[in-house]
This record gives C-alpha cells, structure tokens and sequence, in this order.
C-alpha cells in the first residue's frame, strides 16, 4: 500500500456495509455495520443524544476503506463505562473546554473489541494519525479510544498515547460440556450455593430462549419495559430507544439471544445477549417482578448455559460487579488509549493513570484469590 487518504464519513450508515464489515470483521457483533447503524436510524445516537457519529475512515489504493475507526464527538461522558469527569472537571477549572471530545467506542457498550477496524494492518498507524489530526486541527481537549482489544493497545501505546487499565468479570469455559462440568470446579460450598440459587430463581417460571424470528413484536414491547425499568433506575433514562430493538433483530438475526422468564406465559424478566464468533455478551437486563437470585439466573447461570451449548470460549457479562466473582466470572484487564495533546494536562493525567494502575492490579490479585474455584 503506497497511498492512504483520510477523511471523515457522516455517518456508519453512509459506508456500504460490505464496506465496513470487510475492515471489522465478524468476532465482534458490537462493531458490524448492523449494529452501528441501528444506533443511527433508531435515534440512539445522533441528534441531542451527545453522541455525534463521525467516523474516520483512511482509504487503500483501491479507494475502499483499508481501515475505520468508530468514532464520535462526545459532549458529554455518558455511556462510556471508562469514567473521565474527574479529568473534565480539572481542564474545565484550568479554563479549557473538555467537551466535545473525540471517542472511539461503541455507544453505551463496555464490550472489549478493536477500536482500529482493519482490512489492511499496515493501515493502523494512519489511521492513529488521522484520529490526532482530527482532534488537534478542531482543537479539541482529547481522543479517547475505550474497550481496546488487547492485542490492538501496543499500536496507541507506540503513537504516545496513554493506557488505563480497568477490570471486568469474564467466564471463561474450561471445555465444560455442562453446567455440572462447571460447577465440579468449584470449592463445594460455592458449588451447593449456586444450586440454590438456581433452584429458587425459577421457583414457578419457564425460561426461554429465543433467537432470530422467534423474537417478535410481543418479546420487544416486554423487553422494552424491562430495559426502561432498569435504565431509570441507573442513568435517569434509557440510553436506547424503543426503536432500536427490532432494528437489531433484523440486523443481527441468530446472533441476538433473548432469555425470558415467564410466569404463567407472561414475562416477567429477559435478559438481552449477543453472540460472537467466541463469545457470548451479556448487555441488558431487566424484570417487572422481583424474584431473589432471578438477576444471577438470567444473567449469569443462563448465558454460561448458552455459552456452553454453543461451544463459546467466554462469557463477558458487563462492566464492573464483584458479586459476579462468586458466581464463577474472574476479574480480566481491561484497556482504554488517551490523546491529550496539551502537555500540562497530559503530564496530570499520566501521574494519575499511574497511581490508579498500581491500585487496579492490586485490587485484581486481591479479587484472583477470591474467586470460588477449588485450590491446588
């Protein structure tokens, strides 16, 4: 490749799709174009949303993308799940202005995956060099590149920018072929716990699980009202929209996997999953009936469940939550890159980075030992 050009698209959905899956790849649910787009027709992203589609595409000789970044103007720090208003606040109170920022994410989801999508590898620096352009030519205060698959942080560590680490609880299936495979591995007292779990969580409910066109218009409206519930409950409203749920359905397909418990043919709870090439992700959850340990059982027992009748390597199940830890999830590092380009402000944040590091491994030993699989 001699030539690369760079430019930014106005939206995921004014790239073919054929064009942008061919530098995404099909592992990762999150980053195809099916997903991205639903974001941008159901008014998820867009709009007032704070999350202003931009993506910066450097094209190949040929003229077809030979790598993308999923990117967007950001003014705000919502649905990022990688917390940056400590460092908002501090450039705000030096007289700067934080927002907009650059982010290169997926919009409201902590799923690790590559932030640099390429059908060319040889792009990946360029297409770094674009994402510096674009904030330094529009003087804005930062990039931030969060959930960066680990194979992919050495390339923004080698442009200068700088590395957090965060922590997330993944299942990770050890050739089980059951449910009781897994549970085997675990000390006997966890192991009787979890069964109690189970057994009181579907007490008088059927769980099912539902695929492709087995979800219908009745399955979205009752996860709509689950996933309302829960997003009142933790960001004030719903970062998604009503809309974006069939939308999905029609774009993913057999990769989209709702769980629903019924009482009595209605639905009470679901929990909404994705698959991937090796991993199942857990994203939403909701219920109209509290039901105890119901949250693990849909959650957690159920998609290793899924995960290991399909064969799937990991569960990933969410950002944060140390009680998934007894429930057999181990804590694995997570990575996020950060272009600052003033270099007062980039010195403040790379102290900070390094004190929280030390901490974040810490807590990470600290959390291995806790974990309820049997010793020596």
């Amino acid at each position: 490749m001699t030539s690369l050009t760079a430019r930014i698209a106005d939206a995921v959905a004014a790239i073919p799709a054929g064009q942008w899956d061919a530098c995404a790849g099909t592992a990762n649910p999150f980053l195809s174009h099916g997903f991205l787009a639903a974001l941008e027709q159901s008014g998820s992203v867009g709009g007032r949303s704070g999350w202003q589609p931009i993506p910066i595409v450097v094209d190949g000789d040929d003229g077809l993308p030979a790598a993308i970044a999923p990117a967007y103007a950001k003014t705000h720090s919502q649905g990022e799940y990688v917390f940056d208003h400590a460092w908002a606040d501090a450039w705000e109170r030096a007289g700067g202005s934080y927002y907009p920022k650059l982010q290169v994410a997926v919009p409201f989801t902590p799923v690790p995956g590559p932030r640099l999508l390429l059908r060319d590898a040889a792009a990946a620096p360029a297409l770094i060099a674009a994402l510096e352009a674009v904030t330094d030519r529009h003087r804005l205060s930062s990039a931030h590149a969060t959930f960066v698959a680990p194979d992919q942080v050495a390339a923004f560590e080698a442009a200068g920018w700088l590395v957090r680490e965060g922590t997330q609880f993944h299942w990770r299936n050890d050739g089980y072929a059951t449910f009781d495979d897994f549970l085997a591995a675990l000390s006997s007292r966890k192991r009787k716990a979890i069964r109690r779990e189970r057994a009181a969580a579907v007490e008088g409910l059927t769980i099912r699980h539902l695929t492709g066109a087995e979800i219908g218009t009745r399955e979205w409206d009752a996860f709509w009202t689950f996933y309302q519930d829960t997003g009142s409950r933790k960001w004030g409203q719903p970062y998604l929209t009503r809309a974006f749920f069939p939308l999905l359905g029609a774009a993913l397909g057999e990769r989209v996997l709702l769980i629903l418990a019924e009482r009595d043919g209605v639905p009470i709870a679901g929990a909404l999953n994705l698959i991937g090439e090796q991993a199942l992700y857990g994203r939403y959850w909701g219920c109209t009936q509290d039901v105890p340990f119901l949250h693990f059982e849909l959650c957690y027992y159920q998609a290793i469940d899924a995960a290991i009748a399909r064969g799937l390597a990991t569960v990933e199940a969410g950002a944060q939550g140390e009680h998934k830890l007894a429930r057999g999830y181990v804590p694995v590092p997570t990575w996020s890159a950060h272009y600052i380009p003033d270099a007062g402000f980039r010195r403040a944040v790379a102290d900070f980075l390094t004190r929280e590091r030390a901490a974040v491994e810490a807590d990470q030993e600290f959390m291995d030992a806790m974990t309820p699989f049997k010793r020596g």
